[in-house]
């Protein structure tokens, strides 16, 4: 008497849920655009062409459809691949630099901040009449 088994993936993240003739619903969605445009691309090419020119031209106008809903590599699928690779081509710069703050020129720059400021605030009092508030607190109205 034979036992029967049946294996069980460790990690089950990587199962997925089968809809209608074992595909998944990305699967279903993009095979379904990809009859949607290519089978009346089909008829209308064979129009104008001869059919091998419609077959080929069908098969070019289906395959991106197909791609997209075949192709995962390391849980990425097509358009997540195209996007970062998009990305790395054209929109982000080819050299990036490795650019430092160096601690001691932010503290640097701090400290001559704070002395601008208090070279302001200086200013302002010296030139402004001494102007008090009820209660002798100042009017910050005639610094600004």
């Amino acid at each position: 008497m034979a036992a029967s088994y049946i294996s069980v993936p460790r990690d089950l993240t990587k199962v997925k849920s089968k809809l209608v003739f074992n595909l998944t619903k990305r699967q279903l969605i993009c095979f379904s655009v990809a009859a949607l445009l290519g089978v009346p691309s089909f008829f209308l090419i064979k129009r104008i062409a001869s059919v091998s020119t419609a077959a080929i031209g069908m098969m070019v106008i289906m395959m991106p459809f197909f791609f997209l809903a075949m192709y995962e590599k390391n849980g990425q699928y097509l358009e997540v691949i195209l996007g970062h690779l998009i990305e790395a081509t054209f929109i982000r710069p080819k050299e990036r630099p490795y650019k430092t703050d160096n601690y001691y020129a932010a503290l640097h720059r701090q400290a001559e901040a704070e002395k601008e400021i208090e070279g302001i605030v200086m200013y302002h009092e010296a030139m402004a009449p001494e102007k008090k508030k009820k209660g002798g607190e100042e009017n910050l109205d005639d610094f600004f």
